[in-house]
């Protein structure tokens, strides 16, 4: 059979590499989708619906040979924002938004706009990102409990210095194990994803 479009020389070797990486792109997207459910402050059934039907329209829909889709934790900020200030109902419906805006812009070519923003801007908000994404796990790193969620960075962190008395030592040893593989697996076992082990 013969293949033409973004399937032109696909073969049986390539839909075998296809079929493992996405055996493995699932194993670490559910339970990935899940964590980021739980961090946006929602259920973590819906992040297993959001990383599956994603995953699927992604495939089907998108322009590449050569593409993946996941949850991304760039998003837990605004989608947590957003559940704290107006709840479940409207976060589904400026998903939709975003989603209907995103289609807007594909349809009239303006991802080429991305060129114009600074790197400065981009390099802060990826930085930023990642302070939040990270402070907001101290708390499940040490197993705290009756943490107060707040929309705030230096109210989360006091909430967290409140309750450093329930540190839970079997949250906080399966968290150092977990965190040692990710670490040391790429230098032992460099073709083996960490994130799966």
């Amino acid at each position: 059979m013969r293949w033409s479009g973004r399937f032109e020389g696909y073969h049986a070797a390539a839909l075998r590499k296809d079929l493992v990486s996405g055996l493995i792109v699932g194993i670490i997207a559910i339970p990935l989708g899940m964590a980021f459910a739980i961090a946006a402050g929602v259920k973590p059934e819906y992040g297993i619906y959001t990383t599956i039907v994603a995953g699927i329209i992604i495939s089907l829909c998108g322009g590449s040979k050569f593409q993946i889709g996941g949850p991304t934790g760039a998003f837990i900020p605004i989608l947590f924002a957003i559940v704290m200030q107006y709840g479940y109902e409207d976060l589904l419906l400026a998903g939709f938004m975003a989603g209907m805006i995103l289609v807007l812009m594909g349809i009239f070519k303006l991802g080429a706009l991305i060129r114009y923003i600074p790197r400065p801007v981009t390099i802060g908000f990826t930085s930023g990102i990642a302070v939040i994404i990270f402070s907001g796990q101290i708390a499940n790193f040490l197993g705290l409990s009756g943490i107060a969620k707040h929309e705030n960075f230096v109210p989360n962190m006091k909430e967290i210095l409140l309750h450093l008395g329930t540190v839970n030592l079997y949250s906080v040893l399966t968290a150092a194990i977990c965190l040692a593989v990710l670490l040391l697996a790429p230098k032992w076992m460099p073709k083996v994803p960490a994130s799966l082990l």
